[in-house]
Parts: structure tokens; sequence; C-alpha cells
């Protein structure tokens, strides 16, 4: 893959052989950018549409080991030329599934190539699957006279796919193009965690009151702590805050649709349930008359709904929401529920409390004692 500036008068791109890199201003330029985008010891390096092998050897020559795929037999050549006795490979291939027999990198490379593919997400998707732990993704891409793919759409996409992002403006150096540009030209560093990041499901849960009644429903269908009675709840999908989540699951269950502004948070609890998972529990308080009168709209998944005095609550209910409710009535706001392997997922008056109440902060500067 050649470099390319966008020609305004023609109308087309130039296609710049060796990435300008013939210009020793240049190539200093490429080289000074890469020395902090590399890691400093040496790494095995994929560079996906790697054009005649520019910036490889610049990779190279700082010791790294170097993989080049390009689609061009032709640049393949040249690549292989311009990196004979670094002990490079350079392949033939499609940079949208590169050819490398399940081989995983420490860098992924690419330089004006991303803007290319049809779906720019999934190549990204694929690309970051080839990084080792703590592995990094460089691309240099931009955006010429309209052309090409912006800075916050590839930032956006790698969000979810990297522990972090960092977005480094390149249009206001012109010793990395041999003259002074005026379009957008960016660079992209995405790190992935070194380790498997601890990620839990949050849930939503509503407590919608009554007065001092509370709403709950049985559950049926579901296969898990059917019979039972619960509050309306569910889980955060991706791209939602806590607050958007509870009110569409409130609206998918008992048909509620609060505004934003009516809706309080009342707890907040980390729970474990017998031999699962931890996960986070949002649980928000919302008067009833506020967004509709609830019905039942899942009946595949909840036989009825019933209100209950909270100072009088059932005992047949599922044991971490009874504990949730019991903390709220209590006025405490954050809590941990962790189950042990055996405890039963249902409520017992009898058995332990697994419920331990975190006590906040007092005001700033001061500190409990």
């Amino acid at each position: 893959m050649t470099s390319i500036d966008w020609n305004a008068e023609a109308g087309t791109f130039d296609q710049e052989p060796d990435h300008g890199l013939l210009d020793p201003a240049v190539r200093a330029a490429w080289d000074g950018r890469l020395g902090g985008w590399l890691p400093r010891e040496p790494a095995d390096v994929l560079d996906l549409g790697c054009g005649t092998g520019s910036l490889a050897l610049l990779a190279a020559e700082r010791g790294h080991r170097i993989t080049g795929v390009d689609l061009s037999p032709r640049m393949v050549e040249l690549a292989r030329r311009k990196l004979a006795g670094t002990g490079a490979d350079v392949l033939v291939g499609d940079v949208q599934a590169p050819p490398v027999a399940g081989r995983t990198f420490d860098v992924v490379l690419a330089r004006h190539v991303l803007w290319v593919v049809d779906d720019p997400e999934a190549v990204l998707r694929q690309w970051v699957s080839l990084l080792r732990p703590g592995g990094r993704l460089v691309l240099v891409e931009g955006v010429w006279a309209g052309t090409g793919l912006p800075a916050t759409r590839v930032v956006r996409a790698l969000g979810p796919l990297a522990e972090r992002v960092h977005h480094e403006p390149l249009s206001d150096d012109p010793a990395l193009w041999g003259r002074a540009v005026d379009d957008e030209r960016y660079a992209v560093v995405a790190r992935t965690a070194a380790t498997p990041r601890h990620r839990e499901v949050v849930d939503v849960h509503l407590i919608l009151r009554r007065g001092d009644e509370v709403l709950l429903a049985r559950r049926a269908g579901t296969g898990y702590a059917d019979g039972l009675l619960n509050g309306p709840s569910g889980h955060v999908e991706d791209g939602e805050d806590v607050r958007t989540a509870m009110i569409r699951e409130a609206a998918e269950e008992i048909g509620v649709e609060p505004d934003p502004e009516d809706v309080r948070v009342a707890l907040v609890m980390q729970h474990r349930g017998p031999g699962g998972n931890p996960r986070i529990g949002w649980f928000f308080e919302v008067a009833y008359g506020k967004g509709g009168e609830p019905y039942n709209r899942e009946p595949d998944k909840c036989s009825g709904l019933s209100w209950h005095p909270l100072d009088d609550l059932p005992d047949d209910m599922v044991a971490y929401c009874r504990a949730a409710l019991d903390a709220y009535r209590a006025g405490e706001r954050f809590l941990v529920h962790w189950h042990e392997d055996d405890d039963p997922v249902a409520y017992r008056p009898e058995g332990a409390r697994r419920a331990v109440h975190l006590p906040p902060s007092g005001p700033w500067g001061t500190i409990a004692g």
C-alpha cells in the first residue's frame, strides 16, 4: 500500500512510492513517530498493506521482527528487496484476512489501509484478534477532501475492543508530509489489556412505590428462580446508561415509562448468586402513577404482578431482591450480597444473612472514625 495524498487540482489521489520516505527529513519524522508508537523492546510487528516496506524498514531498524502483507505481488517483491537481511517475512495476501496461519503479534501496523475496506469495524475486530495480550494496534489514516475515514469513527469502533485508545493528530506536522497540509490526518494507537479485565453484568431493578407498598412480579418460565417474587428487572445493553436501561426494562415488562426526572437511585448492590459470577445491580425508585398503570406485558416470563407492604414482605422472594428491599427500607444505599455456592436462590427467613451494608462517606473533608 502506497502513501496517499489528495490532489485537489486533478481531483485524484497521488500515489507516492515509498510513502514519501525517500526524503531524509520525512523519513526522520516518521522514524520519530514510530519510536513513540512501537514498543521499546524488540517485538513482533505485522505491517498490513506494507507497500514497498518503508515503514517496515524503519521498524526493523529499531530491532523489531517484521511480517509484511500486501495484496500486490509487485509491492511485495519490492518490500522483500528493501527488507533483505532484516529477517522480515513479506507475504502476498488480503489485509482483511491476513495469511498468518493463526499467529499473533505484539503490534499490528497499518497506514492508509483501513479507509479502503468495505467494513472498517469488522476489519478492526479481525486485526485486534491478531494481537497478543498487551499488544497494540497502530493506525495512520485521514480524510482527504471528504474521502477517507474520520478519526471519530475509528476511535468509537476501537473503544469496546481495547483497554486504551490514543488519538494523535498529524496534520499540523508538515515534516511528516514534506509540506503543510490542511486536511485531517491522524494516528490511533489502541492497546489491549495485558491480562483479561474483570467484567461484570450490570442489572437494573425497579422499586415501584405505591405509598408504603412495592410492586413485585412472580417469575415463570425463565429457568431461573421460577415461582419466586422479584422486582421488575433486566440487564443493561451495550451503549446504554443504567437509567435508560431501567426505563426500557420497565416499559418492556410492566408497561410503565417514567420520565427520567422521575427516576431516583435507591440502592447499588454487588451480588453473587450461588455458584455464579458477580454482577452489579442498580435499584431505582419510581412513584406509582409516573409513567402509566403497571400491567404484565411478559406473561411468558411472569405469572402475575402484586403489591406488598415494604414492612411486611413475603418470604417467597428471590433472596437478593429481598435483601435489597430490606436495606432500602432501612435507609441503606450500598450493599454487597455474596451467596455461598450451596445457598438457595430463594430467601429463607431462618437462613444465613449474606448482605453486608457499606456505609457512604460523610461530608467532603470528613472521614468517619
